[in-house]
């Protein structure tokens, strides 16, 4: 049985804030800042769920990542696309959609997933993912695994967690 893990983020402000990091380097860790010679091409709200699953791993129960599934929002709050996955999966709502090699993380704070650096592949169709070189996870809220045990007597249980994150899609500028 699926069962949320933290309380629903109000997406009106949870937009309002969002987009204070823009395309500004400033307050960003080093470790996911995205090289020079790049733009800001796109900015999204990812606002979804994490799955997680009770499974053994390195000899030991823990919770393990099993994917993301998120709407990609505007500014305005209006679905632009959608992130899924396995594989790691963001899709614009033309159609176009990249994946990408994670190149870097860096603590989002408490109980927040980190923020991440991926380099993105090349896009498959074409529309607003065509061309973007670099997919950046910032402002992250919630997503970590469950606060719950894992062990034998849960083994393959299966836990649903929300979070928000800004994904910011750059491009060779």
């Amino acid at each position: 049985m699926k069962t949320r893990q933290l309380a629903s983020v109000t997406l009106t402000a949870a937009l309002l804030g969002s987009f204070s990091l823009v395309a500004n380097a400033d307050g960003v860790p080093a470790d996911v800042q995205v090289p020079d010679g790049n733009k800001v091409a796109m900015e999204t709200v990812g606002v979804g769920e994490i799955t997680y699953a009770c499974e053994i791993k390195d000899g030991a129960h823990e919770w393990v990542f099993k994917g993301p599934d998120a709407k990609l929002n505007d500014a305005d709050g209006n679905q632009v696309g959608s992130y899924y996955g396995p594989p790691a999966t963001w899709e614009s709502s033309d159609g176009s959609k990249i994946t990408g090699t994670q190149l870097a993380t860096a603590p989002g704070g408490e109980g927040n997933i980190p923020f991440q650096l991926v380099e993105a592949n090349p896009a498959e169709g074409e529309g607003h993912m065509t061309g973007v070189s670099y997919v950046q996870r910032l402002n992250t809220q919630g997503g970590v695994a469950p606060d719950m045990a894992c062990s034998a007597d849960n083994e393959g249980a299966e836990e649903v967690v929300e979070y928000q994150a800004d994904y910011l899609f750059w491009k060779a500028s």
